[in-house]
């Protein structure tokens, strides 16, 4: 239950439908529109709901057929009747919309086996499509919607005679007219003309008695005379029954169509119905998009836990002129089932009353609802709103009274699953009186268990919410330094008028304030001041709160990094080790032997003292440069160590591109000692971090990965997807020689700089008619890849009809690109198939 009758108008629901009326293609989706209802299934509500998810899906990522939605359910109820037939303008219509009708259900079965849109598909599967129609209207129509001349064999006959009857009075009406020349009759450059659908010649009246035939007209001023000559009046009046069999004959094909479609009419009048669910829903799904809409998690009892909720119509105006909303958080639960909101005037307290009613009632008619996905949303049974004037001279009702009217009504009717809406709640009579019956009928709702928003600046209701279960109060925060309102809801607290403050900024003598504090009493004034103090002592911990989580976060980051650092310094120091291991082995292998050759020597030279002296000199010599070299390798494990303790110690620090270079260099030149191989010469193939420069461009990149025949390049700040095969590959010499002949100090900036004047000067529609396939596929290349660096979402190729070979080599190529999302046909009325609209994923 909707209460009152003209609910729609307080929320402004019917803007909403206008709005979506304006994304609907037919007359049928429209009709959807205003059938849009109230609903309290929990199950229907999903269905619908989950409809639209799906479409909004489609939307973003599909291309769907959106041609030919014309409504012909009119024509098809008529030839109910036997004897009435469809005209030739409805035959094309019912032609060109069964077939989008046929396009959507191959749409949605060829998501049957990825058992994607199980909503839509379930409504496509009910849809019967006959091929046997189409057959039957091809055979009849030509591609222009015209009766094609073998529709019959009668048909034929009809048409082939009339050309040859045609034919004839053509070639007798050019032997008279010639004559007439010859004798005088008519004016040398007379030509033949047509009245009345009739050929006749403009003879001057003076003559019109010397040409023998049938007047059939005269001109304006009477000084000629259009005669049709007695030779062709039998050949026309031959031709005219020709078009009466002509017309006859039509007339019996179409009453033949028509017959044999009418054991199908049921069938195919639901087509039409599908067809207009269709543009229904992707109405709906449009304006979800349009109003950045999502489908919050659902529940089937009453419950609102709304996270970034924005009013839709308010976010559509402030988008329009570039401010942002400020999104309303709230919640009514079994714990928290009423919210009391107070605050200054224009502070937002009727913005967020109409924001819950507005997104539960489109909710509930099936349409998304803008919020965090986050959110979940209930189901409520009746929904009661008080809020405006609705006073009326004719029923006798002041203000007040009509709210006690509608208090009366909510007391009567409401329930648990209610959900109602107040605003300025006791307002219209004597404060004192009001605020005592607001009070009672406060303590009845809560007592009933409603749900609902309340606004109100009565400082009991403040008081009685914050002693009982059930009620919250709400406070719209207020800048007592800047005097304006913050448009934001705080749950937990009662909020103050700021009625002082807003009269000292609109300049009200202090005097005169100084006098209103006196009138009404210290205690009220405290009560707001303590409000007040309490809100401004809230934001303080608030801000210190936000900056302790924000300094834990960069804590938590700061941590992550140095355990990273340190987990590969661990694997460093392991590498180092096991290199100095294996260096050592080595050595130990080198001595060895060197020990078994001296020994060999000292037997060999059968003791001989000289070279026994002499090969334990040169042991002793070998073993000091093995301990010295031992310890040179030692201080170097030391300092590599060391080195990377120092480098894990640097915090935030950055490391120069210089002395990586250096270090590098370094690194390589120590393998090298070590017996490593030499470094394997350039073979031209574009890899990871390479340097590189684009065909026709002087300015150098760098690859950042590579993906197939695909790499992405980074040309300073800005990355692109573009093809390995458009790519050259450069030194870090050519790198300096293209930096130097910019003449600009850094790669970055020139980018930016290029990209900006680009974004200036960049259209995105381009034309390719008359071009060669080959030039069009490069220049529409070069195009999307402009349009991708200036983050153009959508380009129109103009292309041409034609024989479409250039708009079917086109596709080809745009099916290549990584960057492109999809394509599709312009609208039939901007160029249809002759345009080529490109959607670029940016």
């Amino acid at each position: 239950m909707i209460y009152p009758a003209f609910f729609e108008e307080k929320i402004r629901f019917n803007r909403v439908r206008e709005l979506i009326k304006e994304q609907c293609l037919s007359s049928m989706g429209k009709e959807r529109v205003d059938e849009m209802r109230y609903v309290t299934l929990h199950d229907v509500v999903s269905r619908w709901v989950n409809q639209t998810n799906e479409f909004k899906k489609i939307c973003v990522e599909e291309s769907f057929p959106t041609s030919y939605y014309i409504d012909v359910r009119g024509p098809l109820n008529r030839i109910k009747v036997e004897g009435l037939f469809l005209e030739e303008r409805e035959l094309f219509d019912l032609r060109r919309s069964l077939l989008s009708v046929k396009d959507i259900v191959r749409f949605f079965k060829n998501k049957e086996e990825q058992n994607t849109y199980p909503h839509l598909r379930e409504i496509a599967s009910k849809v019967m499509v006959y091929p046997f129609v189409f057959e039957r209207i091809d055979a009849i129509l030509n591609k222009f919607g015209k009766i094609k001349d073998n529709a019959s064999p009668e048909l034929a006959r009809i048409r082939n005679e009339m050309i040859k009857k045609q034919g004839s009075v053509s070639r007798k009406m050019a032997a008279i007219l010639n004559h007439a020349r010859k004798e005088g009759l008519v004016e040398a450059d007379t030509n033949v003309a047509i009245r009345d659908g009739r050929a006749v010649i403009p003879v001057p009246a003076g003559n019109k008695r010397k040409l023998n035939g049938i007047i059939h007209d005269e001109s304006a001023t009477g000084k000629t005379s259009f005669i049709e000559p007695t030779e062709i009046v039998e050949i026309n009046n031959e031709i005219r029954e020709l078009e009466y069999a002509e017309r006859r004959e039509i007339n019996r094909i179409l009453v033949a169509f028509s017959d044999s479609i009418r054991p199908y009419l049921e069938d195919l009048i639901f087509s039409y119905e599908f067809l207009g669910i269709m543009d229904f829903i992707r109405a709906k799904a449009k304006f979800a998009l349009q109003i950045n809409a999502c489908l919050p998690k659902m529940v089937t009892h009453p419950e609102v836990d709304w996270e970034d909720a924005t009013h839709p119509l308010l976010y559509l105006q402030h988008s329009a002129e570039g401010k942002e909303v400020v999104p309303l958080t709230i919640q009514l639960n079994k714990e928290q089932r009423i919210v009391l909101i107070s605050g200054p005037n224009a502070g937002g307290k009727s913005v967020c009353l109409q924001t819950v009613g507005l997104l539960q009632y489109m909710f509930q008619c099936g349409l998304l609802v803008p919020m965090d996905q986050r959110s979940t949303m209930g189901i409520y049974q009746h929904i009661f709103i008080d809020i405006g004037d609705q006073q009326s001279i004719e029923n006798d009702l002041s203000t007040y009274s009509s709210h006690l009217l509608n208090m009366k009504y909510f007391l009567k009717h409401g329930t648990p699953e209610t959900l109602i809406l107040i605003d300025e709640f006791g307002t219209g009579t004597e404060p004192a009186l009001g605020g005592a019956i607001a009070e009672s009928v406060l303590k009845q709702f809560n007592a009933m268990q409603l749900n609902g928003v309340i606004t109100t600046h009565y400082t009991n209701l403040k008081h009685y919410a914050s002693g009982v279960d059930g009620i919250e109060n709400g406070a719209m925060q207020f800048d007592t330094g800047q005097i304006r309102p913050l448009f934001k809801l705080l749950i937990g607290q009662p909020g103050s008028s700021f009625a002082f403050e807003i009269a000292r900024k609109i300049g009200l003598p202090e005097d005169l304030l100084d006098s209103a504090k006196e009138q009404i009493g210290e205690d009220h004034i405290n009560f707001d001041k303590h409000l007040r103090e309490i809100a401004r002592d809230k934001r303080y911990w608030e801000q210190k709160r936000d900056n302790i989580r924000r300094k834990d976060k960069q804590l938590e980051d700061v941590y992550e990094k140095y355990l990273t650092q340190l987990e590969q310094s661990k694997k460093e120091r392991n590498h180092i080790l096991e290199k100095a291991r294996l260096e050592a082995e080595e050595l130990m292998a080198t001595a060895n032997k060197r020990i078994e050759r001296t020994i060999r020597e000292i037997k060999e030279s059968q003791a001989e003292k000289e070279r026994t002296k002499k090969a334990r000199e040169s042991l002793t010599d070998f073993k000091e440069r093995l301990e010295n070299q031992d310890d040179q390798q030692k201080h170097k494990i030391e300092r590599e160590i060391e080195r990377i303790k120092n480098r894990q110690k640097r915090k935030g620090e950055k490391h120069d591109s210089g002395d990586e270079n250096k270090g590098q260099s370094d690194s390589k030149t120590s393998v090298k000692k070590g017996g490593a191989k030499p470094r394997v010469k350039d073979d031209g193939i574009i890899r990871k971090g390479d340097k590189v420069r684009l065909e026709g461009q002087s300015l150098p990149g760098e690859v950042m990965e590579i993906t197939g025949k695909n790499a992405l390049v980074a040309f300073g700040h800005l990355m692109t997807n573009v093809k390995i095969t458009r790519l050259e590959k450069i030194s870090n010499k050519e790198v300096k020689q293209a930096m130097r002949s910019l003449n600009q100090p850094s790669l970055g900036a020139n980018v930016a700089e290029q990209v900006r004047k680009r974004k200036l000067t960049f259209k995105p529609d381009i034309d390719v008619r008359g071009q060669r396939t080959e030039e069009a596929i490069q220049v529409v290349t070069n195009h999307i890849d402009e349009a991708v660096m200036c983050e153009v979402g959508t380009v129109k190729v103009l292309h041409g009809k034609g024989n479409g070979i250039l708009r079917q080599m086109l596709r080809e190529m745009l099916n290549t690109m990584p960057h492109v999302k999809s394509f599709r046909d312009e609208h039939i009325q901007h160029g249809g198939s002759g345009i080529t609209i490109v959607e670029i994923d940016i």
